[in-house]
């Protein structure tokens, strides 16, 4: 009989869920905190401890992994409707089977002695290198599968886009624009280009946000760099059906003529 220790359990389980957050929030384009994904992950950790009881009845076990994902999904993301809850939580669910599925294969392909199964969950005896090339392999099945199922919204809609920082709201026109490929290389974000003009409020004038870092960027026809901050929070407005969303981007601040330039990936449901 395989001994289990409790620790190793939990600080597998820890990593695991951060790492399952993490690639729903990039799946939903929701943001979510470190402070936030790390509690929500030690809190999915401790449901990891059912492997330790008796085998669960199959209906009984469902249940409870879908009590846990909607508790942790609510718990790093917060709840902003039964429609973004959902589509968060089947993310979440998704990205749990995506990775349970490769750590079975690995296992009944090697049939490693440190690997355990029980009431769904898993344990591993810790093999580092199975852990870094079970995410590695996960990680790039979720890109090919984002890839795959992208869809990008209708461009004839219109938008705007509310931006709050230092306690102060901008409101820009927004602009969905699939040119726009711009990233934030320090933390993956997609960058919403906006016009710089707009806030002078509260950047004092010229004076850059506090936080800012420079950017480099490019169009068809030129390149140069670009400064970029991340606000309080950002809401997209649909001002045709009313629909908003919360989105995890960052502002860069440039020349648009006053609209806020985002890429309609942020946007897919």
């Amino acid at each position: 009989m395989q001994t289990i220790y409790i620790d190793v359990l939990i600080v597998l389980n820890i990593y695991v869920n951060y790492f399952l957050l993490r690639i729903t929030a990039r799946l939903t384009h929701s943001p979510l905190s470190a402070g936030k994904c790390i509690i929500s992950a030690v809190y999915g950790s401790l449901y990891s401890l059912l492997i330790l009881a008796p085998h669960i009845n199959p209906l009984l076990n469902i249940s409870i992994k879908l009590f846990a994902a909607v508790t942790i999904v609510i718990m790093a993301f917060g709840f902003h409707g039964k429609k973004r809850l959902f589509i968060n939580t089947a993310s979440f669910f998704s990205a749990n089977f995506i990775l349970a599925g490769t750590v079975y294969a690995v296992y009944s392909w090697l049939k490693p002695e440190f690997v355990h199964f029980n009431n769904s969950y898993f344990y591993v005896d810790f093999s580092l290198l199975l852990l870094v090339v079970t995410t590695a392999v996960m990680y790039f099945a979720v890109n090919l599968a984002e890839n795959f199922l992208d869809r990008t919204p209708d461009g004839t809609d219109c938008y705007s886009v509310l931006i709050k920082y230092s306690n102060r709201i901008i409101t820009l026109d927004g602009l969905a624009d699939t040119g726009n490929s711009l990233t934030d290389f320090f933390s993956g974000s997609p960058v919403i280009v906006c016009d710089k003009k707009k806030f002078s409020g509260i950047t004092d004038g010229d004076s850059p946000p506090k936080g800012f870092r420079i950017l480099p960027c490019s169009t068809i026809s030129d390149s140069g760099f670009i400064e970029v901050f991340r606000p309080d929070e950002v809401l997209i407005k649909n001002s045709l059906s009313g629909e908003r969303k919360k989105v995890d981007a960052v502002i860069g601040l440039g020349e648009n003529s006053g609209n806020a330039i985002f890429n309609p990936k942020l946007l897919k449901r």
